[in-house]
């Protein structure tokens, strides 16, 4: 049995009035005795911050992006090592203006310094459109297999994010979204069934609480990767309660 996990992708929002009042809210509605998970994702400069308020909470930390170098002459960048520093147990790794291959190296350096990657895979409305999800989706995470192996899925999470229902308000449908978790899950187990089938994969792309429930009951969806809804403590809780 998979534990939901549901995280919460803030992107580049919050103030430090703001982040207070929503931790305050996610606390209060927190439930220690549901197995589901909550994890948090906020902006590099609030990771302190956020750090001190969940500090002996079930709430888990984590960070939107990192470098592939563990230091360096990399100016704006960030090291595993140094979310590692602040409590980051788990760090994003995804396509940004990136190919798959650059990618996998940071989920390479996310595990060499301690963190668990959250891996994101996902295809354009182009690729979904040309019938290319399966193909464009399976080249990500083999990426990810060829510079890591296998065993690395033990100790990471993939999450499944189409571009096109990222912030757009559009949301793959329920047998969309379980059919691609479905395949991510079959590449795994193919190359390893034990890792295959504990590995737990997120349904990111405009998740509400209207209509999380209907996702979470999918057998292959265990849980998601919020972003706008996770910006107001009673949405994202609601989805919380949903998982």
């Amino acid at each position: 049995m998979r534990n939901k996990l549901i995280a919460g992708n803030w992107k580049m929002n919050g103030s430090k009035p703001e982040i207070r009042s929503l931790i305050g809210g996610i606390l209060a509605r927190l439930d220690s005795a549901r197995s589901a998970e909550v994890m948090v994702l906020p902006p590099f400069p609030y990771i302190p911050l956020v750090q001190s308020l969940i500090d002996h909470t079930p709430v888990l930390l984590g960070a939107q992006d990192l470098s592939p170098h563990a230091s360096g002459a990399y100016t704006g960048d960030v090291s595993g090592s140094m979310l590692a520093d602040w409590n980051c147990g788990h760090v994003l790794v995804f396509l940004h203006a990136e190919s798959s291959e650059q990618v996998a190296e940071k989920f390479v350096a996310a595990q060499s310094a301690g963190l668990q990657p959250i891996l994101c895979v996902g295809e354009t409305l182009e690729e979904r459109e040309a019938g290319r999800t399966t193909e464009v989706v399976g080249e990500q995470i083999a990426a990810a297999i060829e510079a890591a192996g296998i065993s690395a899925f033990a100790r990471a999470i993939v999450a499944y994010e189409p571009v096109w229902a990222i912030g757009t308000g559009q949301t793959a449908t329920p047998d969309q979204a379980q059919e691609i978790h479905a395949v991510i899950r079959a590449q795994l187990t193919k190359e390893d069934a034990t890792i295959g089938g504990r590995v737990r994969i997120l349904y990111g792309g405009s998740v509400k609480p209207d209509n999380a429930a209907e996702l979470f009951a999918c057998e292959d969806i265990d849980g998601g990767l919020i972003g706008g809804a996770s910006l107001q403590a009673e949405s994202f809780m609601s989805i919380y309660q949903a998982a």
